[in-house]
């Protein structure tokens, strides 16, 4: 769900995806901390899905939790709540965030056994330009150097095609 569930009900709708077979799910890059669905309501209730549909599968699941925030104070804050859920996978919008903020959350990522999952909201102001701008291949190249641990490349024929 891209928007509008609260944090129960989002939880419910992962656990509802990894129960059904998939192995992973990720928040959107949208989907951060609105008054509707806070973060540490999302996190709480989105770590009981993946335990509840592991011990129900039998099956190892897991979500990418987004850990994008306005300072890289609070992102870092939200990525040790993540750690001490258990949950280790976090996300990060790397435009919205910046690639010091990056830096920044994958050394606490490193330090602290989470993978950093990079999501490219808003690349296309970037790399989609003819005239200028930067390929794709050179942002996700600066992206890994940055530390993120797998990068979040789109489709082949463009979104939702």
């Amino acid at each position: 769900p891209k928007l509008g569930l609260s944090a129960k009900n989002y939880g419910r709708a992962v656990y509802e995806c990894l129960r059904g077979g998939l192995d992973f799910t990720k928040d959107d890059e949208n989907v951060n901390s609105q008054p509707f669905m806070r973060w540490r309501d999302r996190f709480l209730f989105v770590a009981e899905a993946i335990y509840k549909s592991q011990a129900e599968t039998g099956e190892i699941k897991g979500h990418y939790l987004n850990a994008t925030a306005a300072t890289s104070e609070e992102m870092l804050k939200r990525a040790e709540c993540a750690r001490d859920l258990g949950v280790p996978i976090i996300m990060h919008d790397y435009l919205t965030g910046g690639f010091t903020a990056n830096t920044s959350l994958s050394h606490y990522c490193r330090d602290n056994g989470l993978l950093l999952h990079i999501h490219r909201a808003m690349h296309a102001v970037i790399d989609r330009q003819r005239n200028h701008g930067i390929h794709f291949r050179v942002l996700a190249k600066a992206l890994r150097l940055s530390g993120g641990d797998h990068l979040h490349s789109g489709t082949v024929v463009g979104k939702l095609e």
